[in-house]
């Protein structure tokens, strides 16, 4: 199974994305979390890794390999045809090469890659390889793929979410992480993606919790569970350290279940 985790930057994509790995892992399950955010850098240390691994780009080639490999895709009358990138016609996360994954107690991390310099160009290639590896990524029954996308909703352009079996939301107490849920809902359905809900988090008391839901519930979107705010979370950010899923289990735990029953109900959406 694969999970997408979608939302306004900022509200905390990569803290749902760690909380579940570790849920996932309480419930012997192998995880494999693909960082698709090519401007966050610190989800590798809230899943306890002391270094990223080496971007899946760079297996690809880099960007400027993939960048001619799509020019090549248009034809003269202005159509496109898909081009691969990726030499396999399918992975598994075994045949990943030991230096573009981190393996730590049923936990494996892989990047897609980052903008590390200005005028780097667009962020394209990285979408195009998100989209494709995570279409050819072949999972056993026993394993699940979470993925951290970048913020906002640019790779709904890209089809990212066409590779994946539930999209999920993360929405914060703000009117733009509340209208951006709405449209990631609209979205993913578009898409044909099956759309789980939303996920509160940051939540500072019950009301603001109920205020929230109540905000997107009046758009259609279904609350899953709500992750209250931590300062333990705000502090291991500071410092760069892993995160302690333990003071918020049952509620990610609740998330999850909601999650697979809506994964296995989709008619529900």
């Amino acid at each position: 199974m694969k999970i997408c985790i979608c939302g306004k930057g900022g509200s905390g994509k990569s803290t749902v994305v760690a909380l579940l790995a570790a849920e996932l892992r309480r419930r012997r399950k192998q995880v494999l979390v693909v960082d698709s955010d090519e401007s966050n850098a610190g989800l590798y240390w809230m899943l306890g890794f002391e270094e990223p691994p080496i971007p899946l780009m760079e297996l690809a080639g880099g960007k400027k390999s993939i960048q001619r490999v799509l020019r090549t895709g248009f034809t003269e009358d202005g159509s496109y045809q898909e081009k691969s990138v990726l030499a396999r016609d399918e992975f598994r996360t075994d045949d990943l090469p030991g230096t573009h994954v981190q393996r730590a107690d049923g936990i494996g991390l892989v990047c897609i890659g980052k903008i590390h310099q200005a005028l780097e160009g667009c962020a394209c290639p990285m979408g195009v390889l998100s989209r494709e590896f995570l279409k050819k990524l072949r999972t056993d029954d026993d394993e699940v793929v979470v993925v951290d996308m970048e913020a906002g909703v640019e790779h709904f352009g890209r089809g990212v979410e066409t590779s994946v079996d539930a999209v999920l939301v993360v929405a914060e107490p703000s009117l733009e992480s509340v209208g951006l849920a709405e449209r990631i809902k609209a979205l993913a359905s578009g898409a044909g993606a099956m759309f789980a809900g939303a996920v509160l988090n940051k939540v500072s008391s019950e009301e603001i919790a109920a205020r929230l839901a109540e905000a997107l519930q009046l758009r259609g979107v279904r609350v899953l569970s709500a992750i209250p705010f931590r300062r333990e979370f705000l502090q291991a950010g500071l410092e760069g350290t892993s995160l302690n899923a333990e003071p918020v289990a049952g509620e990610v735990q609740s998330l999850l279940d909601s999650v697979l029953a809506a994964a296995e109900a989709p008619e529900g959406n």
